[in-house]
């Protein structure tokens, strides 16, 4: 409970041969809080695998499972992984609140222009739709978002997942399974053959799952995935790599949504400093820099000190920096040349699109984040 009040997303228990770490991921960032007893590490793995339905006895193989518990905002699962290490068994444990995707494409702050392109993108009889990211972007909680919208009875919603994360009311939700042989691919042909109006899929890794997955779509399925891409341009050529036709692609995806987190500076402790050209130009190149001054000689940006509020980091909760590219005409004959990537999200941006780039500059002149978690997240 203390961890998930502290906005913890996972815990760490780490085994050291003097000592033990129990470290908290929060707001994307690993921070050491506790040190304990080899010995109390060990009750606490053992206790952990009791919980979690895991095997007690077996301690050199790695091991999943479940828990959960009762927090004030409702239940909160737990995903628990152990792994063996050379000073004893490491355990993750993920917290997934069931609030956190409940959030809709407004709260997690999309833009005007960018929600509306989801929209169409949503509302069109069929196609795909694709979010981007590196792991703990958060690609799958704009998935769900997404699949709340579409959350009606009068259709049928699929899902194959690696693990599920979230239980929605309403949703046929399935998890890979290797010791079933239940991989992505099979699932999905599987689903296809399931009555679905709507397929959700947890991850694109493979060929055989993206041809699946586009035949789906052409053949009259909305489909939702995730693929770790850069950028939302980069899709169109990873899908074609991939072995896709450019001109089964250019028909069936309609929306694919580049995302990073930024954490958000704190509002107790940050204040405004004023910045030249000169100041920022060892840390940044020059396109952001002329994305941020636009002319002017001088800027007033947001700096965080640390307070108890914060718990001395300068940041609390996190922010979502968005690049939402629309398939439209111009773009689907890019596709079918097999165009690069670069003439792609050039196009795309003559037409409106905003990059991943514009979006975290704006998210800094609004006072969101700082400069130096700008450039943490856009280097990662």
């Amino acid at each position: 409970m203390f961890a998930h009040d502290a906005r913890t997303s996972d815990i760490h228990l780490e085994p050291d041969k003097t000592e033990a770490r129990i470290r908290l991921r929060i707001d994307g960032i690993l921070h050491d809080y506790f040190t304990i007893e080899p010995e109390l590490h060990k009750r606490m793995i053992a206790l952990l695998k009791i919980r979690s339905h895991m095997r007690t006895d077996e301690h050199r193989a790695p091991q999943d499972g479940r828990d959960s518990f009762e927090s004030p905002n409702g239940t909160v699962d737990v995903r628990a992984s152990t792994m063996p290490t050379n000073t004893g068994e490491k355990a993750v444990l993920r917290l997934l609140s069931s609030e956190s995707h409940k959030l809709t494409l407004e709260q997690l702050g999309f833009e005007k222009g960018d929600y509306e392109k989801i929209l169409r993108g949503i509302h069109k009889p069929w196609g795909m739709i694709l979010t981007m990211g590196p792991t703990g972007s958060g690609k799958t909680t704009t998935i769900y978002a997404i699949l709340e919208i579409l959350n009606k009875r009068s259709i049928n919603i699929s899902t194959i997942e690696d693990p599920v994360e979230f239980f929605i009311s309403g949703i046929n939700q399935s998890q890979v399974d290797s010791s079933a042989k239940l991989t992505f691919a099979k699932g999905l042909r599987s689903l296809v053959r399931q009555d679905p109006d709507v397929i959700m899929v947890g991850e694109i890794r493979d060929e055989e799952t993206a041809q699946i997955a586009v035949n789906a779509a052409l053949t009259g399925h909305k489909l939702l995935s995730t693929l770790h891409t850069n950028n939302a341009a980069t899709t169109i050529p990873r899908l074609l790599d991939m072995g896709v036709e450019p001109f089964l692609l250019a028909s069936t995806i309609n929306v694919a949504v580049s995302q990073r987190l930024m954490r958000r500076a704190c509002d107790s402790c940050k204040k405004k400093k004023e910045h030249s050209r000169a100041d920022l130009e060892a840390g940044l190149d020059k396109i952001t820099i002329d994305l941020l001054f636009q002319g002017k000689s001088k800027l007033s940006l947001v700096e965080v000190e640390g307070c108890k509020e914060c718990n001395n980091t300068g940041y609390h909760g996190r922010v979502g920096i968005y690049e939402v590219l629309e398939v439209t005409e111009a773009i689907q004959k890019l596709i079918v040349k097999r165009a690069s990537s670069k003439e792609i999200e050039d196009v795309a941006v003559e037409e409106g699109m905003t990059t991943l780039l514009q979006n975290g500059v704006e998210k800094i002149l609004e006072g969101e984040t700082t400069i130096e978690e700008f450039i943490r997240v856009m280097k990662e």
